[in-house]
């Protein structure tokens, strides 16, 4: 069936899909770097120095190659490529019964966006586990698909949805503040910027604002799901307990730095290659 052809929907997934591949490949190693150092944090005495973010990536491209860098980008392309797809296919259906015409409004855009990640969050969760182990360098898994079995069998398939409590805590609060901030910063633009074309990189000024915000809004809640997906004996109150006896407030923005470079560019670049496809083939985004 020809793209043309599809309904709105399955063509809102094809774009969203697209633009979480280009997204993805560009800015795994930020991902990787920020789970290291989250993961490290973990296995530091209190009171230890701090690694830094040049520091892992220094370590990373000396032990495991400059390749080392997009170790995990497997598990990441299995679950962006139809996570981001689910999330703008849901978000599209979302807006299209809710929301017939006009821009939405800061708490409905809240409500969209935060809608949109459940979704596709809870869908995507066993593939984000895994992606997680594979960044972390702890486990030794092959391909996906043998770590999905390696689990099932070792912790039971419940270990798959370990952290879905933080997970959801840390995306739909970042997805619904992004999608706020980016459309209110978008409906800010003047019109004759809207309608240049200049358009996508004004368009993508507004998602870098965006998420640098959302980001550190939600970047506690991003330092516990790693720890609990990593160590799934844990739960997310112990997790907590944790990194705050251990590294104090600031043991909740480790990885921080990082964090907000890929989860900004990657959002950025994602919405505006999303936008620019959707226009393309004559539907509104």
């Amino acid at each position: 069936m020809e793209l043309s052809l599809a309904p709105p929907a399955i063509k809102a997934f094809v774009c969203g899909s697209l633009s979480g591949t280009c997204s993805t490949l560009l800015f795994q190693p930020l991902d990787l770097v920020k789970t290291r150092l989250q993961t490290l944090q973990g296995s530091m005495q209190p009171g230890s120095r701090r690694v830094g973010m040049v520091s892992v990536l220094l370590s990373v491209v000396r032990t495991e190659r400059l390749l080392g860098l997009w170790k995990g980008v497997s598990p990441s392309f299995a679950r962006t490529i139809p996570g981001v797809g689910i999330y703008f296919s849901t978000y599209y259906s979302l807006k299209q019964h809710f929301l017939q015409d006009g821009r939405p409004s800061a708490v409905q855009a809240v409500l969209l966006g935060g809608g949109a990640r459940t979704v596709a969050g809870i869908v995507m969760l066993p593939i984000t586990v895994i992606k997680t182990r594979f960044e972390c360098g702890r486990y030794r898994y092959v391909s996906v698909c043998g770590a999905l079995r390696s689990v099932c069998r070792t912790e039971g398939p419940a270990a798959l949805f370990s952290g879905l409590m933080a997970t959801l805590l840390r995306d739909v609060p970042f997805s619904g503040v992004y999608v706020m901030f980016y459309s209110q910063a978008k409906a800010a633009l003047p019109p004759e910027i809207s309608a240049s074309a200049s358009a996508p990189l004004a368009n993508f000024s507004c998602g870098i604002l965006a998420g640098v915000l959302a980001s550190l809004i939600t970047q506690p809640a991003d330092v516990i799901k790693t720890h609990v997906q990593v160590n799934p004996q844990l739960r997310t109150a112990e997790a907590v307990r944790n990194v705050y006896v251990e590294h104090g407030l600031q043991g909740f923005f480790s990885g921080a730095v990082p964090r907000s470079l890929r989860r900004t560019m990657m959002a950025a670049m994602a919405w505006t290659v999303y936008e620019q496809m959707m226009t393309h083939i004559g539907l509104k985004s």
